[in-house]
């Protein structure tokens, strides 16, 4: 076989770390897929950490030893965060977005491949040190932003049901308030989708009283679940106690007023 250039291994290293983020690939892995040296490997991936260190493209790490590789963890950098939340301040701020009832229509946004990616690699970047074993979100508008928190973790995502479904086999069924309305509703997860005692993070598009959020980690007890964190797009400046603490938001819905057309929301946790 012809022998692999490094301007060749170099954009195929770089491939397979974007494509499986969070994911440790050895030395050996590469050198016998190049058939080269693992010293002539090792240059190549300094030389993608020191171009995605300059650029901000993410951590690229090496862990030495027996066990010991390489691995990529998605992040963004402060400013490249500020100017995405700032956009999508801007683009919801928008009075036609206004609906009956002071309501937000955000759905656009949330399913928009781009912005649901870069929210995330947000969300990856600060729950990875925790160490989830799963996602976990409610549908549906969750679901995208969940989906790519999944993705660039490298674990799987788990979806709760809003209501009860047959074709899933045996569900864990449970009644919960919600914190605004105070409406009885119904979510539903099936046994099969958690394991028990796993360890999990809440995503969701967004939380204003938290009744959503509580709910769901009261039924993710009864799979005995370690919830580690709760990450949510936008939560509302008021109620300002919320029925769950440790969550995590990207921007702060301030006010939606109907008859002035006004909505004022701002970049939170940057």
């Amino acid at each position: 076989m012809e022998k692999w250039r490094r301007s060749e291994r170099i954009p195929i290293i770089t491939k397979y770390l974007l494509e499986k983020p969070n994911t440790l690939f050895t030395m050996s892995f590469f050198a016998e897929f190049f058939r080269a040296a693992k010293s002539s490997i090792s240059e190549d991936v300094s030389i993608i950490k020191h171009a995605f260190q300059e650029f901000g493209f993410g951590r690229i790490e090496t862990l030495a030893g027996a066990g010991g590789g390489v691995i990529f963890l998605p992040r963004v950098g402060a400013s490249e965060k500020a100017n995405f939340l700032k956009e999508i301040e801007e683009k919801l701020s928008d009075p036609s977005r206004i609906l009956p009832g002071g309501f937000l229509y955000m759905t656009d946004v949330i399913f928009d491949t781009c912005t649901a990616q870069k929210v995330g690699e947000i969300f990856a970047e600060h729950f990875v040190r925790l160490a989830p074993q799963y996602i976990v979100t409610i549908e549906t508008k969750g679901i995208p932003l969940a989906f790519m928190t999944a993705k660039f973790l490298n674990i799987p995502l788990v979806i709760v049901r809003d209501g009860g479904r047959v074709t899933e086999g045996y569900s864990v069924n449970f009644n919960y308030v919600t914190g605004s309305s105070r409406n009885i509703r119904t979510m539903s997860l099936a046994r099969r989708s958690l394991p028990q005692g796993s360890k999990v993070i809440i995503i969701d598009d967004f939380m204003k009283a938290g009744g959503t959020a509580k709910g769901m980690i009261d039924l993710l007890g009864e799979f005995e679940a370690d919830v580690l964190g709760i990450g949510v797009l936008i939560d509302t400046e008021f109620p300002e106690q919320k029925l769950v603490s440790n969550y995590y938001s990207l921007l702060k819905l301030s006010k939606v007023d109907e008859q002035k057309k006004e909505v004022i929301l701002y970049p939170h946790n940057i």
